[in-house]
């Protein structure tokens, strides 16, 4: 059985703050409305037939956030969360004011296993993370992307 993959951007902001700021988003829908550690993610998603990975994270990137991000960008490699889910991921600079995020919906089952379903927004919100509130916010499999990512920043 093939592993699900998914693709993604990290964007990063340098500000007068201590260290860059980066920016992740939070799962919309009731089961993780009261989830913060760790249910934070970098907006990513799963890749279309026709898509180079590169593709699949530009277009998520776009509809968890409706922010238009542009490069260049950095590869961050991929990763694989707990889930058994391979992330690859892209880095870029750039800046955005989260308190306008619009994100596509989706349909899930609530209560699970009930029949009923609801629509919710893929991702409820995104905020910026100085880098140290930013490894205990987002998915730790995903902590990785953060050395990666002050990896690049130092050798940039």
């Amino acid at each position: 059985m093939r592993r699900k993959e998914s693709a993604g951007l990290l964007m990063f902001r340098r500000t007068a703050a201590p260290g860059p700021e980066v920016l992740l988003a939070h799962p919309g829908g009731p089961y993780w409305e009261s989830r913060h550690d760790g249910a934070w993610s970098i907006p990513k998603g799963g890749r279309d037939s026709e898509e180079t990975l590169l593709e699949t994270a530009l277009r998520e990137f776009r509809e968890e956030t409706g922010f238009d991000p542009a490069g260049p960008f950095h590869d961050l490699g991929r990763i694989t969360q707990r889930s058994g889910k391979v992330v690859w991921a892209w880095a870029f600079e750039g800046n955005c004011d989260p308190d306008r995020a619009v994100s596509i919906t989706t349909t899930t089952e609530w209560p699970p296993r009930s029949g009923r379903f609801i629509e919710v927004p893929e991702v409820d919100r995104v905020a910026f993370f100085l880098i140290d509130d930013a490894r205990v916010a987002i998915n730790a499999g995903q902590v990785r992307l953060l050395d990666r990512l002050m990896d690049l920043l130092r050798a940039l």
